[in-house]
């Protein structure tokens, strides 16, 4: 084996190598966090639902207004619900993939998210 590196590769080019791939996961990691603090909101049934989520893919927070709160209609409130926490999570999904995109250049790097 080469002095500092493998058989048939210049030291050099697996040193540069080896820094772009520690400064990629310093952005990676940056990124992640930032997202991670992120909130996304949707909101549905004209506002009278609305779900936040994070950037880590959890409901935080779900304001219902009182004029969604039908005793005679529960499963409209349940459905109204259930859309604007899907919605919210999708938000902040295709923001992760977004930023993922910019990140790799458009590579496919599966479970990276």
């Amino acid at each position: 084996m080469a002095k500092g590196g493998f058989p048939g590769m210049g030291g050099g080019n697996m040193n540069n190598l080896l820094k772009q791939a520690q400064k990629f996961q310093k952005q990676m990691e940056d990124m992640q966090k930032e997202l991670e603090n992120k909130e996304f909101e949707a909101s549905v049934g004209g506002g009278v639902v609305v779900a936040k989520a994070n950037g880590k893919k959890q409901i935080v927070d779900i304001q219902i207004k009182p004029e969604a709160v039908d005793p005679d209609d529960v499963e409209m409130l349940q459905d109204l619900i259930l859309s604007a926490c899907n919605e919210a999570l999708k938000k902040a999904e295709e923001e992760t993939a977004d930023e993922m995109k910019k990140l790799t250049g458009g590579l496919n790097l599966p479970g990276m998210f």
